[in-house]
C-alpha cells in the first residue's frame, strides 16, 4: 500500500501569514519523505484563504530540491484555467527538476469564484477539462503535434523541455463523476477519488461505481491505480483530535460554499465560515473516518482498504490553522507506527 500526504495549504484567518502558511507545506513535505510516505500532492486554488497554492508544479519544483526520493505530485492542476501548450513545458520542466519524480493529477474545477476571475465559464469546464487533456497527451506522446478543437486550434507545435519519465508521468484523474472514471479506464489514467467525511457505506458506493466503469470499458478494475483522499488523525489527546475534526469541517464548508457558488466573503479575500446541512458533528466523523488511537486507526484504514481496495492513501494535513509542530508529530507518528503495521497487516492478508 501507497502512502501519501495531502497539502491543501489553507489559511484559516489572518493570524496566519500567508509566508507561514507555505513554509508549513514545505516543512511537512520534507518531513513526509523522512518520514516514509510515497507521495506529497499539492492542490491548486485562486483568489482566497482556501487554499493558497497557485501552482502544484511550483511547489513540486521547489520542494524537488529539498528532497530526493518522494514522489511529488500536482493534487490537481486544473486544465481549464491553463493554456495546455505552455502546461506542457512546465510539465517537462517540474519532471526534469524532480529527477523524473513528477506525478501529474488533473482535473476539470469547480469553483467559480476562481473561473470568472480567469474569464473562464465553470459550466463548461468538463468539455474543456477534456480537450485540454486531448492536448496534454499529444504533446507528452509526440515531438511534433497540431490541434484543432472547439476551444484551441494549435499549428504544428514542438514542446522543448520533454519529460525524464516516458512516454508522460503517471496521470491522476481528479474523478468525481463516473464519465471521468470511465475515460480514466479507456486511456490507462489512475483514479483520485475522495469519500469525503462519510463512512463505509459511501466506500463501498464508490467501490461499484469504480468497478462499473472499468467493466463499461471491458478493462479489470486493477488495471489503473486507485487513490482515496482521505481525513486520518490518530491521537489519544482528545482535545487533539477534536482540533484537527474542527479544521477538516472548515475545509469542507468552505469547499461546499465555492462548490455551490456562495462567495460569503466579508472582505474580498476571507471566506466566512458558514455552518450547513451537509455538516457533521465530530461524533460522527470519528464514527466515519480513521480518526482515534492508533490502534482505532489502523484497524479503520484495514476496514476501508478491504472495500474500496485503493493502491494509496493521501491523508490530508495541511488544515485550517492546526498546530504545526503537532502535525509534523503526526507525520512522524504515520512513518514510526502506522504505515509499517497496515502493510505488515496487508502482506499477512496477501500470504
Amino acid at each position: 500500500m501507497e502512502f501519501a500526504t495531502f497539502i491543501l495549504a489553507a489559511q484559516r484567518g489572518y493570524h496566519q501569514s500567508c509566508d507561514r502558511v507555505i513554509g508549513n507545506s514545505i516543512e511537512q513535505t520534507i518531513a513526509s519523505e523522512q518520514a516514509g510516505f510515497n507521495t506529497a500532492w499539492f492542490a491548486e486554488h485562486h483568489f482566497n484563504n482556501y487554499s493558497l497554492v497557485p501552482s502544484p508544479l511550483m511547489m513540486v519544483a521547489h520542494c524537488a530540491g529539498l528532497t530526493s526520493t518522494i514522489r511529488l505530485g500536482t493534487g490537481v492542476c486544473v486544465l481549464p484555467l491553463y493554456q495546455p501548450q505552455r502546461l506542457l513545458s512546465e510539465i517537462g520542466f517540474a519532471d526534469i527538476v524532480s529527477n523524473g519524480r513528477l506525478e501529474l493529477g488533473v482535473g476539470s474545477g469547480y469553483q467559480q469564484f476562481e473561473f470568472e476571475r480567469f474569464g473562464v465559464d465553470v459550466d463548461q469546464a468538463p468539455a474543456v477539462f477534456a480537450e485540454y487533456l486531448d492536448i496534454l497527451l499529444k504533446g507528452l506522446n509526440q515531438k511534433v503535434f497540431e490541434h484543432n478543437g472547439q476551444y484551441e486550434k494549435l499549428p504544428l507545435t514542438a514542446i522543448s523541455l520533454r519529460t525524464i519519465q516516458r512516454p508522460a508521468p503517471p496521470i491522476w484523474i481528479a474523478c468525481g463523476s463516473a464519465r471521468s472514471m470511465c475515460r480514466a479506464y479507456r486511456e490507462g489514467h489512475n483514479l483520485f477519488v475522495t469519500a469525503f467525511h462519510n463512512g463505509l457505506e459511501n466506500l463501498r458506493t464508490l467501490r461499484e461505481t469504480i468497478e462499473a466503469a472499468a467493466a463499461s470499458r471491458g478493462k479489470d478494475v486493477t488495471a489503473v491505480k486507485i487513490g482515496l483522499l482521505r481525513c486520518c488523525y490518530a491521537s489519544d489527546d482528545q482535545a487533539e483530535i477534536d482540533s484537527y475534526l474542527d479544521n477538516a469541517r472548515f475545509q469542507r464548508r468552505l469547499s461546499e460554499a465555492l462548490h455551490q457558488r456562495r462567495q460569503q466573503s466579508r472582505d474580498g479575500y476571507l471566506l466566512q465560515e458558514t455552518p450547513t446541512q451537509q455538516d457533521l458533528s465530530f461524533e460522527t466523523m470519528r464514527q466515519n473516518l480513521p480518526i482515534g488511537s492508533v490502534s482505532r486507526v489502523i484497524d479503520r484504514l484495514l476496514e476501508e482498504i478491504r472495500i474500496l481496495k485503493p493502491d494509496q492513501i493521501a491523508i490530508q494535513t495541511q488544515l485550517g490553522d492546526f498546530d504545526q509542530k503537532t502535525m509534523l508529530r503526526q507525520i512522524e507518528l504515520w512513518g514510526d507506527k502506522i504505515i509499517p503495521a497496515i502493510n505488515k497487516s496487508l502482506g499477512q492478508v496477501k500470504a
